[in-house]
């Protein structure tokens, strides 16, 4: 009894899972567009391809189990698009943007992490050996995109604290013109 219900419980994980994925295979598409970093773009479009041979993985799992797929909406990653989504919609430029694109997509990732440790420990303990080796590969392929993408957050974000420094200057020497007030700089002695 136990186990039909632990079954039960792995097909819904792996229904949300399969869902999850079609609605990033829609989303990646916009992230990769909305970047202003031609790396960025390309290792959202490169995830793209990943999620598409993700789908097929689960898939396979489906046909092996002799269920559908359908029949399950993931409000956690709905959610999470939703909010990435929202981000391309704020006044942020460029790296500033790219960097808010990483962290939207960051916690997308985790969320994959997650749900596929999830769904291999239940294929595991199920004794679904093929499934979990299935499950297994995609988790690898979710944490690597995390880790390619905390290594552009580093330069990303680098650059987007610099344009912050850079309008800061600006905007300090606007306001000097404006009241005819000069900051003494020292000068260069040759």
């Amino acid at each position: 009894m136990a186990e039909t219900g632990l079954r039960e419980l792995y097909i819904d994980e792996l229904k949300d899972l399969y869902n999850a994925e079609n609605q990033l295979v829609k989303a990646l598409p916009k992230l990769a567009k909305a970047s202003s970093s031609d790396e960025l773009r390309e290792g959202f479009n490169e995830h793209l391809e990943q999620t598409k041979g993700h789908v097929q993985r689960l898939e396979q799992i489906f046909d092996m189990l002799g269920e559908s797929p359908k029949g399950k909406k993931c409000a956690g990653m709905e959610g999470l698009i939703e909010e990435g989504s929202e981000v391309t919609e704020e006044d942020f430029k460029d790296s500033t943007l790219d960097a808010a694109l990483i962290g939207a997509a960051q916690r997308v990732e985790h969320y994959e992490i997650a749900a596929y440790g999830t769904a291999r420990a239940f294929a595991e303990t199920l004794g679904e050996s093929e499934h979990a080796s299935l499950l297994a590969a995609t988790l690898e392929e979710e944490k690597d995109a995390d880790r390619k993408l905390t290594e552009l957050a580093s330069q990303i974000n680098q650059q987007a604290y610099a344009a912050d420094e850079d309008i800061e200057e600006e905007s300090e020497e606007v306001g000097e013109r404006k009241t005819g007030t000069h900051k003494m700089r020292p000068r260069r002695v040759a």
